[in-house]
């Protein structure tokens, strides 16, 4: 407990956004994909999950760690099912918003969602480090209310609500790894995963990695960051984290490059430099790849509604 105490100390918890939404016509979404951790609560109607089409119940939230690619079917009925990339372009058709706090909860197939970043040490995404799949969490009025609470500020304008909304977020993440641990759930996962946060050295390469992704990242440079010898670099980052190196670099040259598409004004051609990629037809054939649409798409996402 005493290790997973010092894992929580140094859990950094980034707030996002939230939403309610409501479900207009069903609709399923295959290999729907983010850099952030997204926990939604079904306040009424059907949502399911996983190739096996898991269904929730109402009053149930379905976590969805970061980095974690599933399908996922809203409403029930007649189902129009379609891809990542065009469920983007079309789902206004399928899913609208509603701001009103007062209806959250009454209305007919409707559901809250948020969406945060809980990192370690500043570099390392918690709950995908984990390597554990989406998962339900069956009603608990406690993170019930945290989320209802985090959605409340949100649609208000209430003085100090962000530092309200912090607050809450963090709650929240601590309370989902405490129900992981009390309910034993992922045992095996949690007993390798969590390991390498003890390993100093592998610490220093994560903040390295952090502060230079525009620089030179090769295994040598990493070598010299945790003091063993070029040859030895890569296995034991592979040892300790499941990954090589170079698949961990890439993963949070994307995630920044994610960051940049939603925050920032800078072609697409620039954010692929800041992250580390010269040639920007690689970046593009790259992040497509990855993320399962073009950086494009990802960056007029955030003009759409959030799932």
């Amino acid at each position: 407990m005493e290790d997973y105490n010092k894992i929580v100390e140094s859990l950094g918890v980034r707030y996002i956004k939230s939403k309610n939404n409501k479900i207009l016509k069903p609709v399923k979404v295959q290999g729907f994909y983010d850099v952030e951790n997204i926990a939604i609560l079904l306040h009424k109607g059907t949502i399911a999950f996983g190739k096996d089409l898991q269904t929730i119940n109402e009053g149930d939230i379905l976590f969805i760690p970061a980095g974690k690619a599933h399908d996922i079917q809203y409403g029930a009925g007649d189902v129009t099912t379609l891809k990542y990339e065009d469920f983007l372009g079309t789902k206004e058709k399928y899913i609208a918003q509603n701001n009103n706090f007062s209806q959250v909860g009454n209305l007919e197939n409707s559901y809250t969602s948020i969406s945060f970043d809980a990192k370690v040490f500043d570099s390392v995404n918690f709950f995908t480090s984990l390597d554990i799949p989406a998962f339900v969490i069956p009603k608990n009025e406690f993170l019930i209310s945290e989320i209802l609470g985090i959605l409340e500020e949100e649609l208000g304008d209430k003085i100090g609500n962000h530092i309200i909304i912090k607050g809450l977020m963090e709650k929240f993440v601590i309370e989902v790894f405490r129900y992981i641990v009390t309910k034993n759930l992922f045992v095996e996962q949690l007993a390798t995963n969590t390991n390498y946060f003890k390993d100093p050295r592998l610490i220093d390469i994560f903040g390295y990695i952090k502060n230079n992704l525009a620089g030179d990242l090769a295994n040598n440079i990493l070598a010299k960051v945790a003091n063993v010898s070029e040859d030895y670099v890569g296995q034991y980052f592979k040892m300790l984290t499941g990954i090589n190196p170079q698949d961990y670099i890439e993963y949070q040259r994307m995630e920044a490059a994610v960051h940049f598409l939603r925050t920032s004004k800078h072609s697409i051609r620039d954010i692929g430099k800041m992250v580390g990629y010269k040639d920007t037809a690689y970046f593009c054939r790259r992040f497509k790849m990855m993320f399962g649409i073009p950086a494009g798409k990802m960056r007029r996402r955030e003009t759409l509604m959030n799932v």
